[in-house]
């Protein structure tokens, strides 16, 4: 009797992990990849195209046109206000608020984007259309990567745990500088301004100590439209008003929290989700094999599967060894080297910054998303392996995968 509720777990922890924290929003990730591959390359495949790319018969703000500029523009920049609260919340009580805590996932996440460009860059060689994709490999997609963690059980140390999701905060705050600086169009100092002075309003009412969220709220949705006319992305807006929300509240949580508690669920269930459909989709419909051979797919795959690992398992190697910060504790270089694998997963921000890059040419959209698909699937299959053959750790309480007795 004693062998069937092990047996049990063995069967049955994959599909526990499904409902359980990060991992859930991952694998609701994969399906939805799943799905809108096989939506692009179905009877369907006109549909899908006609729904996001079709023009609406009416929109309230004509330059977004489209449903999938709406997603891109609109619902996204909800995404990056949530990534900015928890920014905020992170930088100010959590895991980055001291120097020690910030050393290693700082230098792992710089390393983790620099290195992977480099492996871009190398392989396009001096093609200068495709130099404006270098960015695409550099993002983590940490949902897709704990939905891997999730489906591990105990192979994985709740520090190496800790570490990833700290990593990908990092990973975030570098992709939007990345966004803000290099793909921007032409800017309008009128609209840019007006954001300057939105913003300028939303700290006094931090200054002001102000704890009805509604007038943030409010002024937010002004600065996104003023930040949507300026030629600075949109999302960019949504990052911005979150730093701006106060660390303070009527109750014992602050308004912060209480921002993120009741946004994250939706982000991660309904506004991810939505996005990778509209983008995910690929039709493969004469590709062949020299499609999926050509220099832009293969330099996004390698970044994101051979320059992640690369990156951010040198930093680590290197940081602990010079004694600049240590291995995050209980953890072996396997299972080290197995979570920086797991961080070539790119799939939303890769997704996202394709899509800045190569707006307007769908060929090198396509060829990206297979790259991307392409890359994040060889990371997540590789990095799975890896953490699969590693020791359990049964006696870390901290992992909310492990069954209790």
């Amino acid at each position: 009797m004693s062998e069937r509720p092990s047996a049990f777990r063995l069967v049955f922890a994959p599909v526990r992990a499904l409902f359980v924290s990060d991992a859930s929003a991952g694998i609701l990730l994969i399906l939805v990849a799943v799905a809108a591959m096989l939506a692009a390359n179905s009877t369907f495949a006109d549909e899908y195209q006609q729904l996001f790319y079709g023009k609406l018969a009416f929109t309230p703000i004509p330059k977004l046109y489209d449903l999938h500029l709406w997603i891109n523009d609109g619902l996204m920049a909800i995404f990056f206000f949530v990534v900015g609260l928890e920014v905020k919340r992170e930088w100010i009580e959590g895991q980055l608020s001291s120097a020690q805590q910030r050393r290693l996932p700082i230098l792992a996440a710089v390393a983790g984007m620099a290195v992977p460009a480099l492996f871009y860059v190398g392989v396009i060689g001096g093609d200068a259309e495709l130099m404006r994709g270098w960015a695409i490999p550099a993002a983590t997609d940490i949902a897709f990567a704990m939905g891997v963690l999730g489906l591990l059980g105990n192979r994985c140390p709740a520090s190496l745990r800790l570490f990833l999701l700290t990593v990908a905060i990092v990973d975030d705050i570098g992709a939007v500088l990345v966004i803000a600086l290099f793909y921007t169009a032409n800017i309008k100092l009128m609209w840019l301004a007006g954001a300057g002075a939105i913003v300028v309003a939303m700290m006094a009412m931090n200054r002001m100590k102000v704890t009805n969220v509604w007038p943030f709220i409010l002024m937010a949705l002004v600065l996104w439209y003023f930040v949507l006319n300026s030629g600075i992305h949109a999302t960019i807006a949504g990052v911005v008003a979150a730093l701006t929300i106060p660390m303070v509240g009527k109750d014992d949580d602050t308004m912060l929290e209480r921002l993120e508690h009741g946004l994250a669920p939706w982000s991660a269930y309904l506004i991810v989700p939505v996005f990778g459909f509209a983008n995910a989709g690929v039709p493969l419909a004469g590709i062949g094999l020299e499609g999926l051979l050509a220099p832009l797919p293969l330099a996004i795959a390698a970044g994101l599967f051979l320059g992640k690992q690369v990156g951010i398992f040198s930093a680590i190697w290197i940081a602990d060894k010079v004694g600049f910060a240590p291995r995050p504790d209980n953890a072996n270089w396997q299972e080290i080297w197995g979570v920086s694998i797991l961080c070539g997963i790119g799939f939303t921000m890769s997704l996202f910054i394709s899509g800045l890059a190569f707006t307007g040419d769908a060929l090198l959209i396509n060829e990206a998303k297979l790259g991307i698909l392409g890359g994040s699937l060889f990371s997540a299959i590789a990095g799975y392996l890896i953490l699969r053959l590693s020791t359990e750790h049964p006696d870390d309480a901290k992992n909310p995968y492990v069954e209790e007795g």
